[in-house]
């Protein structure tokens, strides 16, 4: 009999886990957005005014994350953006077309956000040998959030003997899922360092959720999703004619929640001709302030770039995920377009 009531213990202790991971992975998510620890490779989700600061007329990047796996349903998230940039007018000014798709599923209640965000962003010019630029960026458009209602359980449908699915969770949930309309909007200025092609730096302050849409299943109009700000800097500097150092760091607050991320890669080309390399690689790591240690390795393979990394949890989750965070995988394209007005001549800067 002792045994019989034990295992009851356990499985109503293992219900009310489960729901408590399920009720936190749905908090977490309305208070604080999905982020990635590759975040200079989904510029559009720190900043849309971050649309175009590379060298070339597209570029197609897509990052991929798996974590938490070692403490309960792996939480995935993956992020794909596109981007068009090409000349307008006749003052070296330039203009950025964009689209970025974000996919986010929490816990095990499968709580999922789906993200549809096209991005506008001008880029005027500051200087007559177009080395310095100001940029505005707005992104606006579809959200999706939803839960599986049928993976909720509870202590309401323990029923004395085990875990009752015919029994009702107890959970007022007025609907499963839910759409709204979202928008952001950023500045960002980006200059070449003493005029060099090679070192070159921006900074950028961003501004999301400025329409603070409604965020809850149960339709509470007093329940909004918090405005987040997110300012942004990044340096590349040369160190020899096949070297560079490259730096970044994002600081972004939301509601009462904050995240620092800092840090940098090394950079080697290698191949006869520096101008032109075989390929570059990079290696290095970053810092989740109080969250992450997250190294780095990267290649390009020009037109192809391909990252990994891996997050070292060393919060105070770390005894319960055993240091584990999660893996990172980002793949991109850049290129140029065989076209008159391509950016290959118009645009000097930046060079990320």
């Amino acid at each position: 009999m002792k045994k019989y009531i034990y295992t009851l213990y356990k499985r109503a202790k293992a219900i009310s886990i489960g729901f408590v991971l399920s009720v936190a992975a749905i908090q977490t998510a309305q208070a604080q957005d999905a982020h990635f620890s590759q975040f200079f490779e989904a510029p559009l989700l720190r900043n849309p005014a971050l649309a175009g600061l590379f060298e070339g007329d597209v570029r197609v990047q897509t990052v991929q994350r798996s974590q938490w796996g070692t403490v309960t349903v792996p939480y995935l998230t993956g992020s794909i953006n596109a981007e068009y940039k090409k000349p307008i007018g006749k003052n070296n000014d330039y203009l950025t077309l964009g689209m970025e798709v974000m996919y986010d599923k929490a816990g095990a209640i499968n709580f999922t956000t789906i993200n549809v965000m096209p991005v506008l962003n001008y880029h005027k010019s500051l200087s007559d040998n177009k080395t310095k630029y100001l940029s505005m960026g707005f992104m606006g458009g579809w959200v999706q959030r939803s839960i599986d209602r049928s993976k909720v359980e509870t202590n309401s449908q323990f029923d004395g003997y085990g875990y009752n699915p015919s029994i009702p969770d107890g959970e007022p949930l007025s609907q499963s899922k839910y759409t709204y309309w979202d928008g952001s909007v950023g500045m960002s200025f980006n200059s070449a360092i003493a005029g060099s092609e090679d070192n070159n730096y921006y900074i950028g302050v961003a501004y999301h959720h400025f329409n603070t849409p409604l965020n809850s299943f149960y339709k509470d109009p007093s329940i909004e999703l918090h405005p987040k700000i997110v300012a942004s800097a990044g340096v590349k500097w040369a160190t020899s004619e096949v070297s560079s150092l490259t730096f970044f760091a994002d600081y972004s607050q939301q509601g009462t929640y904050t995240e620092t991320v800092l840090g940098g890669l090394y950079s080697r080309k290698v191949g006869v001709y520096y101008d032109q390399p075989d390929y570059i690689i990079h290696f290095g790591a970053f810092l989740r302030w109080n969250d992450a240690f997250i190294p780095v390795v990267k290649l390009d393979y020009r037109p192809f770039s391909v990252a990994l990394s891996y997050d070292a949890n060393i919060s105070t989750l770390k005894t319960a995920s055993q240091s584990q965070g999660g893996f990172e995988l980002s793949v991109s394209y850049v290129g140029f377009l065989d076209r008159d007005n391509s950016t290959k001549n118009a645009v000097l800067c930046p060079r990320f």
